[in-house]
Parts: structure tokens; sequence; C-alpha cells
């Protein structure tokens, strides 16, 4: 039944939850970036059209926004649907989803016709089987608009694990003996179930973004190790960053694609990743040195890569269309050609001689410019 006062759903077809995967001869082969508009993502750990995605990170780093973000750019951008599934969330949160949504106009309440995701919830209270259908629910939905109007479909899971936490409970009420940390025995075929139906086929596909909670911290613990083996890229969101003011959270050295090869995202753009990240792993490097005896005791080609780090740090920032109602700055959304190009320029030196606060929360390099002479300008 609907719960959003919205009446019933008039609907001319109905589908099963529970679908065989599309076979291989149905399937689309190539790699092809999915481009978000977000500089850290799009540089650093590119996501995959029909790919699945892990987003890992704790209470309070932007996991939410980031995903708001996403439907939001990918409605934008490629007029695609996107489908959201709470699978065993808490309520409130997706009460406030569904608000922050109605207030960034992705879903429209008296036009729902232009609206652009659609919502399937089972929140912690409702009984374990309930919370493993949801899951299976949204993807279903997701599988409709991907074989009906042949677009990109984004896929939101949140989250994952509650998923297996469901499967487990409803295998212990059905008397099955437990397997490894009393999860369910069928834990790996169930997880592969779902995950093998998010694809991309030659009608379009289907990209998920999971969020992924990890019990205890312990990345060995069989429900986050089965879902490992699913994730096509990984992007990490650190709490370290969030604290620096930096937004989107994402921690640049953890995050990682299997797109990241020159043969998929083309040399100067493999190259250009490289090269940011390896300057920043320098600089990880030497904080230790520069909190013990400062920044006057590096050689001088050190403190140009803190510099040019710090400057990348910033510049790894970007203002959200979503988060406009917290910050009053417009959200921007910046192509990878211009990505590619302006950390390419600043990993060159080429900006050297701005401010590193030019390149705090803005879009492209040319909006670096405009700050720096504004900065200046307001200086003098």
């Amino acid at each position: 039944e609907p719960v959003d006062e919205g009446g019933p759903v008039e609907a001319e077809e109905r589908r099963s939850i529970h679908q065989p995967a599309p076979t291989f001869d149905e399937q689309a082969t190539e790699s092809e970036i999915l481009v978000t508009g977000i500089k850290v993502v799009d540089l650093l750990a590119p996501y995959a059209k029909g790919g699945k995605i892990g987003l890992f990170g704790g209470a309070g780093v932007g996991k939410t926004v980031l995903i708001m973000e996403l439907i939001n750019n990918i409605a934008k951008v490629h007029s695609g649907y996107s489908v959201f599934a709470g699978v065993g969330e808490r309520t409130r949160e997706g009460n406030a989803l569904y608000h922050e949504m109605i207030e960034s106009n992705v879903i429209k309440p008296d036009n729902l016709e232009e609206s652009q995701v659609a919502l399937v919830y089972g929140q912690m209270n409702e009984p374990p089987g309930a919370r493993a259908r949801v899951a299976l629910t949204g993807l279903t939905l997701a599988e409709q608009f991907r074989d009906a109007s042949g677009t990109d479909v984004l896929f939101f899971v949140d989250n994952i694990f509650r998923f297996t936490q469901a499967g487990s409970e409803v295998s212990a009420l059905l008397g099955r003996i437990p397997s490894a940390v009393g999860y369910q025995p069928t834990l790996a075929t169930d997880m592969g179930a779902m995950q093998e139906r998010i694809t991309s086929t030659k009608a379009g596909s289907i990209t998920s973004v999971q969020a992924v909670y990890v019990p205890a911290d312990d990345l060995t613990d069989p429900a986050p190790a089965t879902s490992f083996a699913h994730l096509d890229a990984t992007t990490v969101l650190s709490r370290a960053i969030s604290e620096l003011g930096i937004y989107p959270a994402v921690d640049p050295l953890d995050s990682t694609s299997r797109l990241m090869d020159p043969a998929v995202v083309g040399e100067e753009h493999y190259n250009v990743a490289f090269q940011v990240q390896g300057i920043l792993q320098r600089y990880k490097s030497l904080q230790d040195i520069i909190a013990i005896l400062g920044m006057d005791e590096l050689s001088e080609e050190d403190k140009l890569t803190v510099a040019r780090a710090r400057k990348i740090q910033r510049f790894l920032s970007q203002p959200f269309d979503v988060a406009e109602v917290f910050t009053g700055s417009p959200g921007v959304q910046v192509p990878l050609e211009d990505t590619i190009s302006s950390f390419k320029a600043v990993v060159a030196g080429e900006y050297d001689h701005l401010p590193e606060a030019a390149f705090y929360m803005v879009g492209g390099i040319d909006e670096v410019i405009a700050k720096a002479e504004k900065l200046a300008a307001e200086a003098a």
C-alpha cells in the first residue's frame, strides 16, 4: 500500500519481484563511464554505466546528500529515472529523505508524472520477510524503467547489509542450520541472485549505488565481504575530510574503481588521476613531520608538494544543488573534460600563484580564477 497519502497506485502491469538475471547474450559488454558531474568521483573513482557502487561511511559524513545529488544530476543530465530502496532504514531518515526530495524538486507531489524518482521503504520495525523483499521490489521497479523506457536507471539501496540481515532472520525462522557468524547458509546465493540482476542490457542500464554498513568495522564479516565481491567501484566517505569542511567528504586515496584503467578512461585521464593521488599521498606521509617540526623544516620541493596538495584537496570540494538550502551557494556540475584539464593544470603548477582559498567550493578552473580575482580585490 502507498504510504505517502497520495491515493492508490493505478497500474496496468504487474511483475514478480523474483526474476532471473538477464542472460549473457542480452547483456551489454562495453565499459562506459557514467559521468556524475561530481569532480572527485569522475576523476579518481569513476562509476560504470550498469555498474555497482558501494558507498561506505559512518553517520553524518554526507551519504544521503551524495545520494540525493546523484539522483538530481542523473535526472538533469541523463533525464533518467531513479529508484530508492530503504531497506531496514530508520523511519525518520526515510521521512527526511522524502521531504528533502520534495524541497529540492526531485519529487513533485502535485505532478507525479514529472517526478524522476520512486521510493520503496521497509523500515526497521517491519517483519524480516518485508525487509528482505524491499530490495527486490525496488530492483523490479528499476528493471521496469530500464526495459520500458530504455534509459539509464539509478538504483539506490540503503542499506544493503539490512537485506542480508533480514535474510538471516527469515532463514532462522525457517529452521535452517546457520553458517559462519550465524548468517544464513544461502548468504552468497541470496546476494548473487539480487546483484546479478543489476546490469546493463541492450535496452538500457541499471547503475546501483549501495550504502554498506560494516558491522563493528570488521570488513571480513561475511555480510560486507559477500557484497564486496560484486562491486565495481567504492566511494569511501571520511570523517577526517568532512571535519576539514570539504564536501563531498570523499576520501581520494581510499576510493577505488574498476574503470581506472587507461584502456577504459584513456591515457590522459589515468595519468592525471595517478598524479593527483601521488601528490595527496606524499602530503599524507609528510603530515607527521609538519606536525612535529613545522613547515620550515621541509625541503623546497616538499613545500611545493604540500601547497599543491592543499589546493587539490580544496579543489575536490564542490557545491551541490541539493545542499544549496544549507550553503546558500548554487550547485555546480562539472563536465569530465573540464575536470581532467583543470586538475592537469593544477598538478603542472600553472596555478601555484593563486591562493588556496580560491580553490574551495567551486566548479571548474574558470571559477577559481574569478574567485582569486575577487579575493584580491577585497584584500586591496
